[in-house]
């Protein structure tokens, strides 16, 4: 029984840090990268002032006439 936690202790935090490296890679190409691409890809043709002008004209603003 002499060394039982330490070696359990030992192998919990080489799982608990591989589980977490893993999640954490797992997480950035699964969720981060291909949410920055759809920003990117949004952005690349957006036109504001073509939004503001449809957002207007169906009277959403309140501080902006419709016309």
């Amino acid at each position: 029984m002499r060394g039982l936690l330490a070696r359990r202790m030992k192998f919990h935090l080489i799982g608990a840090f591989v589980v977490s490296m893993g999640s954490a890679v797992l997480y950035k190409f699964g969720v981060a990268e291909p949410r920055k691409q759809a920003y990117a890809d949004f952005y690349r043709n957006y036109d504001p002032r073509k939004d503001f002008e449809a957002m207007r004209a169906a009277g959403v603003l309140e501080s902006a006439r419709a016309r």
